[in-house]
Formats: C-alpha cells, sequence, structure tokens
C-alpha cells in the first residue's frame, strides 16, 4: 500500500487517523447489524445509535441544550446560502451580511435572490486580507440576521471571537467548526460542511435555536424548510458520512474537547506563521490580526518558486500545498487532524527550501 503523505488539503481535509482504522476495522460488518452502515436502514437502531450518540457528543462539546436543533442536511454549506436566505429572510424587511471572502460572497449573492440582502461591511477592497473591525460594521434597522464566515478557506483570515451584536447571526462555519470553543448563544443557526474539520464530503451540520426556528414563513418548500428535518427524519441521510462525523467527534472529546483543541490548533498556527515571520522569504498574505489558525496563506518571491515549492515538498511528503487558483500562492490548511507532526515537518521543509533559494 502507497505510503501517507502528510495532507494539507483545504478540503477535503485529513482525518484522523484513528478515525479512519476504525472505520476501516467496520466496513464489512458494523458490530450487530449483519451488514456495512452503508447497507442498512437510516431507520435502523444501529443507525438510531450513532446519529443520538453525535448529538450528544456535539451539544457536550458545545454546551447546548435541547433548544437547539441539530439537523444532518445535504448539499453542502452552498445549498446553505440560499436555504438561509429562504428561512430567515422571506418576509422580513432585511439581512446584513459580513464580506469577507469569495464565500461569503456566494452567500450573500444567493440571498439577494431571496430578499434585501445589504453588506454590513466588507474586506473587498484588500483582497480580503482582513476581517474589518466590528464597530465599523453596519447593522440595518429592522434587519433579521447578520450572516458571518467565520473562517476564509482561500484567503487565511477568520474572526478571532465571536462578535457581539444587535441581531442574531447567522454563521458559515465550514471551514473552523470545533476548532476552538464557541459562545453559541451569539448565533440563530450555524451551519458548517465536514469535510474540513469533522469528517468527510456529504453532509453539513446545520445548528439552529428552537426559537429561531419559529420566525420562518408558511408555504416553503419541503425540503428547504428547516422546521422538516427539525420535527422528523424525513428522507434518507447521508449515513456514511454522519457515522464517520460521530467518530471525529468522539475522537475531539477523547482529546479533551474544544478548549484543548484550541490549544492543540494554536500551537500548529504558531509555529507556521513564526516560521514565515522569521525572514522576508516567505511573506504572509492575512493581516497579523485576522489570521486563520485553520488556512496558512503565503507568498515567496516568485511564482516560479512557489511552483518549485509545491513539487519539492510533494516529493518530501507533504501534499496539496498549492494555493486556490483565484488566490495563488502557497496555502497550509492544518485543520483539527492535521498533526503538529505534519507542522513540524513543514517547517523544516521550508527552512531547507529558503537555504537553498533565498
Amino acid at each position: 500500500m502507497m505510503e501517507r503523505k502528510f495532507n494539507f488539503s483545504a478540503g477535503p481535509g485529513a482525518l484522523p487517523l484513528e478515525v479512519l482504522h476504525e472505520a476501516q476495522e467496520e466496513m464489512l460488518c458494523y458490530k450487530d447489524a449483519a451488514a456495512s452502515v452503508m447497507e442498512i436502514s437510516h431507520r435502523s437502531p444501529q443507525y438510531t445509535a450513532i446519529t443520538n450518540s453525535a448529538d450528544s457528543i456535539l451539544r457536550e462539546l458545545l454546551g447546548i441544550d435541547e433548544s437547539w436543533a441539530i439537523l444532518y442536511l445535504q448539499g453542502g454549506a452552498s445549498l446553505q446560502f440560499y436555504q438561509a436566505p429562504l428561512n430567515f429572510l422571506s418576509g422580513q424587511k432585511c439581512a446584513d451580511y459580513l464580506v469577507t471572502g469569495t464565500w461569503a460572497e456566494g452567500a450573500y449573492e444567493q440571498a439577494q435572490m431571496v430578499g434585501d440582502a445589504r453588506i454590513a461591511a466588507s474586506s473587498v477592497d484588500k483582497n480580503h486580507s482582513y476581517i474589518p473591525p466590528v464597530h465599523t460594521w453596519n447593522i440595518s434597522e429592522g434587519s433579521a440576521y447578520l450572516h458571518v464566515t467565520s473562517n476564509n478557506t482561500i484567503y487565511g483570515t477568520q474572526l478571532q471571537n465571536d462578535p457581539t451584536v444587535s441581531v442574531p447571526m447567522i454563521c458559515d462555519a465550514s471551514s473552523d467548526f470545533l476548532s476552538r470553543p464557541i459562545e453559541m448563544d451569539k448565533y440563530g443557526l450555524m451551519y458548517a460542511g465536514a469535510q474540513k474539520n469533522i469528517g468527510p464530503a456529504g453532509v453539513t451540520v446545520v445548528l439552529v435555536r428552537q426559537d429561531f426556528l419559529a420566525r420562518i414563513p408558511s408555504g416553503l418548500p419541503k425540503l428547504l424548510d428547516y422546521r422538516t428535518h427539525a420535527k422528523t427524519l424525513f428522507n434518507t441521510p447521508p449515513v456514511f458520512a454522519v457515522y464517520m462525523v460521530e467518530k471525529v467527534l468522539r475522537w475531539i472529546k477523547g482529546l479533551g474537547g474544544l478548549d484543548q483543541m484550541k490549544l492543540l490548533n494554536d500551537k500548529k498556527a504558531g509555529l507556521l506563521y513564526n516560521k514565515i515571520d522569521r525572514t522576508d522569504f516567505y511573506r504572509g498574505v492575512a493581516n497579523t490580526d485576522s489570521r486563520s489558525n485553520m488556512n496558512v496563506t503565503f507568498r515567496l518571491p516568485s511564482e516560479d518558486l512557489e511552483n518549485q515549492f509545491v513539487k519539492q515538498a510533494e516529493s518530501a511528503g507533504l501534499m496539496s500545498l498549492k494555493g486556490h487558483r483565484s488566490a495563488g500562492g502557497i496555502r497550509a490548511s492544518i485543520y483539527n487532524a492535521c498533526p503538529v507532526e505534519a507542522v513540524e515537518a513543514l517547517v523544516s521543509f521550508m527552512g531547507h527550501f529558503e537555504s537553498n533559494n533565498g
């Protein structure tokens, strides 16, 4: 079997090795189901136990109770760009959007198809290299919500905390979900595609407050109405993806929860940013006060050197370091399951590459 490399992919991202081993052992026959988890009914007691466990651990990690509904939906975060305003902007005066990157722009554009979506603040003026300070955000009077993107995968910026604003927030947390403690009381809804931090592609975890659900107007398409999924298991869920999410949640809990996860992520990001800042050979893309702990973006003195860097890193066992096609440069995605050893190997490689090319 081919040897595994250290995976710095922006998504789907790395999964914990112990989770992969556990899934491998259960692949043909899941516990007492006498079949693979991919072959059993989504209404079976075995699958019900999986979702109940995932719900319980998620509530424990986030400190939320039954006043929050937990949904496992399909369509990725991109569907949520439309589904969220369909439920909460329809029939309302307006909603506000913090536009801090490509995916935040996508969310704003989809909301404009539903109603009066307004830009509260934007970082487009400096190519999304920073997060606008909270005091500059313009929250409209009568706004139904403020939509924020907590981490910007392409540009490597991140909200440094959970901001306090005058309206409930809807958050796309796809690329930093469960990487740190979250003040959930500041949000009405939070959604996250699993494929960065908590599982494989195919499921989006949606957390929505029960009192927020009460705001949804009648007459929405049944599959796009959050209340449908909060009340019942309406359609066949992405069983295998949810099964993997439950295992990753147990892994996070076993490490010590979100406080410990933040310490580990701070350590990894610190190692990498310290290396970037040490000389002028590497140049960070994001402003220092907006830097992401999940997606570290940087440039080299030339695009030719960047291409060499990516190729030589791959040969050295460090994969998927090429920046997004729209941004260029280098991007190291160091999500929850990326081990400290991977970052240490990358920092060592960066030192050798600079010595040979600086």
